[in-house]
């Protein structure tokens, strides 16, 4: 193996891969990245077992080709810290890699490219097509609901139900719910879904972040595959069954608060300064059109605002964890926010009044 590179090309690739290299030394063989060097093109490959991602970039000479694996993080941060415009050579001396530029020589310690675990893929029968725009916002409107560490291991991470023209992302840790729905590019050839994992969310996220063409998904049995550019994502699902989340959304008759969302948020975040540290606890009263929002805690400290609202239908005394509700409200891109309410001790129900695709559900807390 012996190769020429422009740093910024190793760099932008290394930093797709980081995410995925996994951080406890549990396999040394996984803390490395696989290199793998042809003609014009490399390579980069990095598992945690869970998940895979690889990516391939252009190199500016060849030399040679050949595989090996180095320590991910070390090569990354070295590639980093190297001068702009820098042309790297990389070559392999028995069990190093050499990494050389004008005014600098290294060496990395390397390990056998046979014993990088191989990624067990499975072919997937459907395929579906996606701006990296809408993907980007279905996560981003969902993700920060999935649970975390929660022994109902079914909840942590986002479910995504594809469907016709559209594809499905819900999240919930059982205390909130959030749903955004998106279209496809084209009409997907049948109906599939999964649960993807916390981490490969946040990996999918991060690829398709800075990127602005359209994505593949596809869907198996039990994983996801995601390609974006040049880059290849794959992942294990979650096992099991997914809450029935029509269920949890609330329908029916229902009080209906319309208030600036900014007004909303700014009284809660002062409110809830007094609120219980465990319980993070806001209570919401309407009258009318005026919103009684207070907090207090176990010091006997506590704190209330009224606000002008917009309101109809039975009056609501009603408590909620203040994080679910600002999380939501940092989410919605609208300047009027609605809230359903079904009852002082029924969840409620908070959707953006221009953007029908969006659903968001909290459970109250019981005072």
């Amino acid at each position: 193996m012996d190769f020429y590179i422009l740093k910024e090309e190793i760099v932008k690739s290394l930093n797709l891969v980081l995410g995925v290299v996994e951080k406890r030394q549990t396999l040394p063989i996984i803390s490395n990245v696989l290199i793998e060097v042809d003609e014009s093109s490399l390579k980069l490959t990095a598992t945690d077992l869970e998940s895979e991602i690889s990516t391939t970039s252009t190199i500016s000479n060849f030399k040679s080709g050949g595989k090996t694996t180095a320590p991910a993080r070390k090569l990354s941060d070295l590639c980093r810290l190297l001068p702009d415009l820098a042309e790297i050579h990389f070559f392999l001396d028995g069990d190093n890699l050499k990494i050389e530029t004008n005014s600098g020589k290294y060496n990395l310690s390397t390990l056998p490219s046979d014993d990088f675990p191989v990624f067990d893929t499975e072919d997937s029968q459907s395929q579906v097509n996606i701006s990296s725009e809408n993907l980007k916002t279905l996560i981003s409107k969902t993700a920060f609901a999935m649970g975390n560490q929660d022994w109902r291991h079914y909840l942590n991470g986002l479910f995504l139900y594809i469907d016709d023209k559209n594809i499905t992302s819900v999240a919930t840790d059982a205390h909130r719910l959030a749903l955004a729905t998106t279209s496809l590019n084209e009409a997907a050839l049948e109906t599939t879904s999964g649960i993807v994992p916390r981490k490969s969310i946040n990996e999918i996220g991060r690829l398709v972040g800075d990127n602005s063409e359209n994505v593949v998904i596809k869907i198996a049995q039990t994983s996801i595959k995601v390609e974006a550019g040049g880059t290849k994502f794959v992942s294990k699902l979650i096992e099991g069954k997914f809450p029935n989340y029509q269920q949890v959304i609330p329908s029916g008759e229902s009080s209906l608060l319309e208030i600036n969302k900014k007004l909303f948020s700014d009284s809660l975040s002062r409110v809830s300064v007094l609120s219980s540290e465990k319980y993070k606890g806001v209570r919401i009263v309407t009258k009318g059109n005026s919103l009684h929002i207070s907090a207090n805690n176990p010091e006997k400290e506590q704190g209330e605002e009224n606000l002008d609202c917009k309101y109809s239908g039975e009056d609501v005394d009603i408590a909620f964890n203040v994080s679910y509700l600002q999380e939501i409200l940092s989410t919605l891109d609208c300047e009027q926010v609605d809230i359903n309410f079904f009852g002082s001790d029924k969840s409620c129900l908070i959707i953006d009044p221009n953007n029908s695709s969006l659903k968001y559900v909290v459970m109250p807390l019981l005072i």
